[in-house]
């Protein structure tokens, strides 16, 4: 069985995110959305939020394309959490050249800890490439229409969050 680990903090789920993921579980028999628990980065969502998101966008990828998803918080080093999931391929989104110079980085490092789990590019569609949750949530701050950006179900979340 292929199994594949998309990691993210999901801080909310995007549609640039929800394209990867599609994408992803073609390619894999089972993909586990590793949700890091990232206490630096300061989400505005918490941990079981963030799962439960990614949880009901996911059942609705799942059913489409036939293929195992799940979400799996994580805290520890990301070549560990494929070790605990099984995980051989880890995949990760592409937005921009600056993007690739981190990843790029960050795959290096993965393989001297363990040359037997390859990491996966895929980019993202065109009309998501420049989506990032962090300008999601600002523009939502704002005030401004996110909608072209994330699910109702995540759009509702924001706002209602914002508006506390």
């Amino acid at each position: 069985m292929r199994i594949g680990l998309y990691p993210g903090t999901f801080d909310p789920i995007t549609l640039g995110h929800v394209d990867i993921i599609r994408r992803a579980a073609a390619l894999v028999d089972k993909l586990v959305i590793g949700v890091a628990i990232n206490r630096d980065k300061g989400p505005l969502f918490t941990l079981e939020e963030r799962v439960a998101m990614l949880e009901a966008e996911c059942a609705k990828l799942s059913e489409q394309t036939g293929t195992e998803i799940v979400a799996h918080p994580f805290e520890n080093l990301l070549i560990n959490c494929a070790h605990d999931v099984g995980a051989q391929i880890i995949v990760r989104g592409l937005r921009a050249v600056a993007d690739f110079e981190y990843e790029y980085q960050m795959v290096g490092m993965n393989r001297s800890l363990d040359d037997s789990v390859e990491t996966v590019f895929l980019m993202a569609e065109a009309r998501h490439q420049a989506i990032a949750s962090k300008l999601v949530k600002e523009i939502a701050r704002l005030g401004g229409d996110v909608s072209k950006f994330v699910t109702p179900q995540v759009r509702e979340a924001l706002i209602e969050r914002l508006a506390r």
